[in-house]
């Protein structure tokens, strides 16, 4: 990983070179990263991967989706500094992490005004309320890389703002502080 000389305890942790924003999908990520670009690099990863053959392997038939070869992605990168914004973001090497949170139910309900299949909506909304990506943020970056942010009642503009605040290291990590257990 990058520079990884920030203190967790510093209050002004100076700003990130390469963050990474990422949640399950409804969360908000794309609509809130996009006030951002005015800012900053954005790059989001999901329009990319399916704008070029070469970052997929396949298509998951079953949930109508491409599975993303995360060495092609990161080989295309290359030596990348902004916000990256996808579901998979925190999978690729970052300062900091953003993980965005909603609550399941409301990711049910964005998902399916999308055109989402209820199995596909079900099953993000509970991946929400088990904290699957989350974990694997803090897995692999560590918990005092990771900033979560609760999106359930904020407009796209305070969404971004609490991006904004971590990009430029004015907020201190927060891994675990967002809680849907209640839903299961």
């Amino acid at each position: 990983m990058s520079d990884r000389s920030d203190s967790a305890d510093s209050p002004d942790r100076g700003r990130a070179d390469r963050v990474a924003v990422t949640g399950t999908p409804g969360t908000g990520k794309s609509t809130a990263t996009a006030l951002l670009e005015d800012e900053y690099d954005v790059i989001h990863l999901n329009d990319r991967i399916k704008s070029d053959d070469d970052l997929w392997t396949e298509r998951d038939a079953d949930r109508d989706t491409l599975v993303a070869d995360l060495d092609a992605v990161r080989e295309e990168l290359g030596d990348w500094s902004g916000v990256l914004d996808s579901h998979l973001s925190h999978r690729f090497d970052v300062d900091r992490v953003v993980v965005l949170r909603c609550h399941p139910e409301k990711i049910e309900s964005r998902l399916r005004e999308r055109g989402e299949s209820d199995a596909t909506a079900a099953e993000n909304a509970e991946s929400e309320a088990l904290d699957v990506i989350l974990s694997e943020a803090v897995a692999e970056h560590g918990a005092e890389h990771v900033y979560e942010v609760d999106a359930t009642d904020s407009d796209p503009e305070e969404v971004a703002e609490a991006i904004r605040t971590a990009i430029d290291g004015e907020r201190e990590p927060s891994a675990g502080t967002v809680n849907f257990i209640d839903y299961i």
